[in-house]
């Protein structure tokens, strides 16, 4: 080979470790990410930690991802609703999402924006087709949650722009998950995936930002929602947060930082939520046929896919033992610096503090709470079934799963994630009959992908299915 080819090689070598170093320094996280890790599996002190010792318990990492997406002086002001600090910064943030986006009150409002999701996801379907399910339900979804954040007059074209980018950050983040830990020869094999994480703040900001501009512009001549849903949007830019963390009069409007972290967050975690449990959903029913019957049977009049009724007793039961297997994430995340709460627990607890990982996948499945917990059986949802009574969110005095978390920090969508799930489960088994794809030899393949959420491995013939036209 040619000594100048070589010496070329050599130095492009050098600059791309120089470069990994470099990015490995901005983006180290700050000393409480590097706390030593302990895992909990058992459903009894989760239940303690999460809901007798819920303060100490109250705070997520600063750092959620392993590289910082927002660098400089104003991050801390950069944070969403998953990672900022207990206190009433968070509070006023949560409540203006639980009280303004979520609330059971509005969801009427929200009827238009569904049935045009569902007539979306039937209309992407052909009859007889193999499909990976994922490939026609994740489209749907992602419309429906940006027409809930940017308001019903946002283009397809700009839809497909916000799909794009949280998709590439989703897959992204799981990559560079597997990879940070590791050697400099992963990172450097990986670096394009790593480099446009990194970049991808700047990304969503070049999206969102001209959404938010046009809803200012629009909600100053209009001067109100006239009775519509009012789009999350709206209400981040009305919001005011405390300056500090120390005042709590003293008020100021959101950053456009704050709220690209907050939109991120709404598209991201309410749509892939979603899609995972009803890709889990339709897994299970694909393999049990009698399932799928009495479910066709029970939402057979369509009347809930219209928001005239509320879930079916056995449309719950099958999401509750979808959620039950697969929790939308692997992980609730927690981090504590209180030595002598977790002596209390009986836990070993590092004199600086510890990062606590609750693994709920572990915790839905415990033999000592289920009897065969590896099945799936709705009926044990049922009246008269081993589980009649719990529901996705923990009571205070027993934990058998925790799909949405528990504890003072639980998912604040998880009430309107159900409710999309039902909607689309039925919407699925009303107009087709779901059997495995011909290659995969009258089964399905329920591995799951390791990435930032829990997810079907859906990207080969033996994961796909299909869907033939009911009637």
């Amino acid at each position: 080979m040619d000594t100048s080819v070589v010496l070329m090689l050599f130095v492009s070598t050098l600059l791309c470790f120089a470069v990994l170093r470099r990015a490995a320094r901005r983006t180290r996280p700050p000393a409480a990410v590097q706390l030593p890790t302990i895992e909990i599996s058992d459903a009894a002190v989760a239940r303690r930690a999460l809901v007798d010792y819920a303060d100490v318990f109250a705070n997520r990492p600063f750092l959620p991802f392993p590289v910082a997406l927002v660098t400089g002086r104003r991050r801390r002001r950069s944070d969403n609703l998953n990672s900022v600090p207990y206190g009433p910064h968070w509070r006023v943030l949560r409540r203006n999402l639980t009280a303004g986006i979520f609330h059971p009150s509005h969801l009427g409002l929200l009827a238009p924006l569904q049935r045009d999701a569902v007539e979306d996801l039937v209309a992407g379907i052909s009859a007889g087709a193999v499909l990976v399910l994922r490939d026609v339900v994740y489209p749907a979804v992602f419309r429906l949650v940006a027409r809930m954040c940017f308001g019903d007059g946002i283009g397809e074209r700009q839809v497909r722009a916000l799909r794009r980018v949280i998709r590439e950050f989703v897959l992204d983040v799981g990559v560079a998950n597997n990879v940070f830990p590791v050697s400099t020869l992963a990172r450097l094999w990986h670096w394009r995936r790593i480099r446009r994480l990194l970049s991808s703040r700047r990304r969503q900001a070049e999206l969102y930002l001209p959404l938010i501009d046009a809803r200012r512009r629009m909600a100053r001549r209009r001067g109100g929602d006239g009775g519509m849903f009012r789009p999350y949007v709206d209400a981040l830019i009305d919001l005011r947060v405390p300056r500090d963390e120390e005042s709590k009069e003293q008020r100021t409007a959101l950053t456009d930082d704050e709220m690209v972290s907050l939109l991120m967050e709404f598209l991201g975690a309410s749509t892939e939520t979603v899609v995972s449990c009803i890709e889990w959903t339709l897994a299970h029913l694909v393999i049990d046929g009698e399932a799928q019957n009495k479910l066709r049977r029970e939402v057979g009049d369509g009347e809930h896919i219209h928001g005239r009724s509320r879930t079916p007793p056995y449309m719950r039961a099958v999401i509750l033992e979808s959620l039950r297997l697969h929790p939308p994430v692997p992980l609730v995340i927690r981090e504590v610096g209180a030595a002598p709460v977790l002596d209390e627990l009986a836990m070993p607890m590092p004199a600086g503090g510890a990062r606590v990982h609750f693994v709920i996948g572990d915790i839905g499945r415990d033999g000592k709470s289920w009897k065969d917990p590896d099945e799936f059986r709705p009926e044990r949802f049922m009246a008269g079934g081993e589980a009649e009574g719990v529901g996705p969110l923990p009571g205070p005095k027993e934990v058998r799963m925790m799909p949405f978390g528990a504890g003072q920090r639980f998912c604040p969508g998880m009430g309107l994630a159900m409710a999309h799930v039902g909607l689309f489960v039925a919407a699925l088994v009303c107009e087709f009959e779901w059997t495995p794809a011909p290659a995969a030899g009258g089964g399905v393949d329920l591995t799951q992908q390791d990435d930032f959420f829990n997810v079907l491995q859906s990207v080969t013939d033996e994961t796909s299915v299909t869907g033939s036209k009911c009637g």
